[in-house]
């Protein structure tokens, strides 16, 4: 709108000059010509200013444009970076799950063996009820014989195999004896070799 008065005074003022020049007012011509260049100078101006004015918005709008962009690609790190939270909650629920679950498997064994272990219990005071006599004699008379024979018995062999050491006055010899492959009186007869005749 202003630039439209602008034009409009400048024709206005070129008719002026037109017409002092038919008029021949040397004064008056130059007075519209210093008006003209007064003109000219105040359009470069605006010019100059207008074109300020644009280089500035669009030196605004490409710093717009470049934060858009800046804020959508942050924007994307973040969905990946939300999606791969999400993916790690996943993966934790589902360990989470694992875990109850062998969590309860364990804790019926526990109580399974808890349970066990109760009737273990009540079955061993029942045999130390039915064993308090016996037990005290036939450990008496397993150390009175290991003691009179000097030989200490292995217990956990087989039922044919006897083994165990002898311990004499200058060396102890190993006993191994099958007693599936030899009769009662040899196997007697070889373990009575071990032992002393002299008091």
């Amino acid at each position: 709108m202003a630039e439209g008065n602008k034009l409009q005074d400048l024709e206005e003022t070129g008719e002026a000059l037109v017409a002092y020049i038919n008029n021949s007012q040397l004064e008056k011509l130059r007075q519209v010509k210093d008006e003209h260049h007064a003109l000219f100078d105040k359009h470069t101006e605006t010019r100059k200013i207008v074109a300020q004015i644009l280089n500035d918005v669009a030196q605004l709008e490409e710093s717009a444009s470049q934060k858009l962009m800046n804020m959508e690609e942050e924007k994307k790190q973040r969905e990946a970076e939300l999606e791969s939270l999400e993916e790690q909650l996943r993966q934790c629920r589902a360990q989470s799950q694992m875990t109850d679950s062998e969590l309860q498997f364990v804790q019926r064994e526990f109580e399974r063996l808890r349970t066990t272990e109760h009737e273990l219990e009540t079955l061993q005071n029942e045999v130390d009820e039915d064993t308090t006599e016996v037990i005290p004699s036939a450990v008496y008379v397993a150390q009175l014989y290991q003691h009179i024979t000097k030989i200490k018995w292995e217990y956990d062999t087989p039922p044919n195999i006897l083994k165990g050491v002898h311990y004499g006055a200058d060396l102890a010899t190993p006993i191994d004896i099958d007693t599936s492959v030899r009769s009662r009186r040899e196997v007697s007869d070889q373990l009575w070799d071990f032992i002393s005749t002299e008091w």
